[in-house]
């Protein structure tokens, strides 16, 4: 319940109250509560309502206590006798425009006052309701640089003043590459998720899905949301295929497309084709042409591999990155013969960021299997393991290895 209902009850304090962290705060209290009372009294119908009605009345006591916040909370009081008399009429307004608090707050975290890659952490962990490990790995540093990124983040909200509002029309163009980040990470998450006994996060990639799909409606002209929601759906569409029976990682070749989800993947091939027409492409339409690409194949030998490393081309000058480089030289690898592949991915081995990216040492070992160079393969599998975060990422490699 708290996986659940973290992201919409910190979403809706701070729309109300206005503070990060009396927010976090109170949820936090609220959590305790519920775990206080509801093995005695039973979990209540409607538990999302009963830990924001908490969690509203811890933050009204805390405010009353402390008189700096007394002329605050008259304002607040205020606004919520107004609130109640045009209720009807503002939801409807409301819904229309931006019909989620957690939306609401993901532009605001996009403000261009704080930096890109603060933005993007603060809003992963505070409103996706990931953890500090969790925001970490999407960005392949360290846990205590994450730490250190949020709290920074967080103070210079509350010393700029920067204000919890809903940006105007003319600014959310602006601020859309920034949101559609911090969705695309939550995403990730769900579809390898960094930590504990599952491969997948299906809870966080449907958040993440639904997420998309508003924004898609929010900004019906901007190709990169309509990128960006076709990516997931192409990519969810094989969520099925993706684990075995005891939950351990099939890979793409061994997959058996007929779980794929065929209304997922049309839904996913329209929205490609809106994304790349009418102007230049943006990532993730190119990355959901890459997606569409596999989706389409009807398995890895006749998949278009030509078309997909041009694809991977076009997306290094769009955001070049160790990650997508680690992609591309699989692709060639599939397009060439292992030793080609091998090759680009020798040639990325002094990146920093890929050292603790598990994909990119299991890359480098099926290449080197497929080489028949099996000391190497081992060496490189051993090194995924040191990394990888699931249980069931950890017995592949270890089956690997006895291999």
């Amino acid at each position: 319940m708290f996986r659940e209902e973290r992201g919409l009850l910190l979403a809706s304090l701070v729309r109300r109250f206005g503070d990060l962290d009396l927010a976090e705060e109170v949820t936090s209290e609220a959590i305790e509560a519920a775990l206080r009372h509801w093995p005695a009294e039973g979990v209540p119908a409607r538990p999302g309502a009963w830990l924001l009605t908490t969690a509203r009345r811890k933050a009204v006591d805390r405010l009353r206590r402390d008189r700096a916040y007394a002329a605050r909370l008259a304002v607040l009081r205020a606004d919520a006798e107004r609130e109640e008399t045009v209720a009807p009429a503002a939801d409807s307004a409301g819904a229309a425009e931006l019909p989620d608090d957690r939306l609401q707050l993901f532009f605001t975290c996009a403000h261009p006052a704080l930096a890109a890659e603060d933005r993007t952490a603060i809003t992963l962990r505070c409103l996706a309701g990931l953890t500090t490990p969790e925001v970490a790995r999407a960005f392949l540093v360290p846990t205590a640089t994450m730490a250190q990124r949020i709290v920074r983040a967080k103070r210079k909200i509350r010393e700029a003043r920067i204000p919890f509002r809903v940006p105007g029309p003319d600014e959310l163009p602006e601020r859309l590459p920034g949101v559609l980040q911090v969705v695309y990470s939550v995403f990730t998450e769900g579809y390898a998720a960094s930590s504990g006994p599952r491969l997948q996060r299906l809870d966080l990639a449907g958040e993440a899905i639904r997420l998309a799909r508003i924004l898609r409606r929010l900004l019906p002209a901007e190709r990169e949301a309509a990128g960006l929601l076709a990516l997931l759906l192409l990519v969810h569409a094989r969520r099925d295929a993706r684990t075995g029976p005891e939950g351990e990682p099939v890979l793409l070749e061994e997959q058996d497309r007929g779980r794929w989800d065929r209304a997922m993947i049309e839904e996913g091939r329209d929205l490609v084709v809106r994304a790349l027409s009418g102007g230049p492409a943006g990532p993730y339409g190119v990355q959901a042409a890459i997606a569409a690409l596999h989706d389409e194949a009807a398995d890895v030998e006749s998949t278009d591999w030509v078309q997909i490393v041009a694809l991977y081309d076009v997306l290094l000058t769009l955001t070049p990155s160790p990650v997508v480089a680690v992609n591309r030289a699989v692709a060639v690898a599939m397009r060439d013969g292992p030793g080609a592949g091998l090759a680009l991915l020798d040639a990325l081995a002094g990146e920093p960021r890929l050292r603790a990216y598990p994909p990119y040492a299991v890359a480098r070992g099926d290449l080197l299997t497929r080489l028949g160079r099996a000391g190497e393969a081992a060496a490189a599998y051993r090194s995924a393991l040191e990394s990888a975060g699931t249980e069931p990422e950890r017995a592949a490699l270890r089956r690997k290895l006895g291999e």
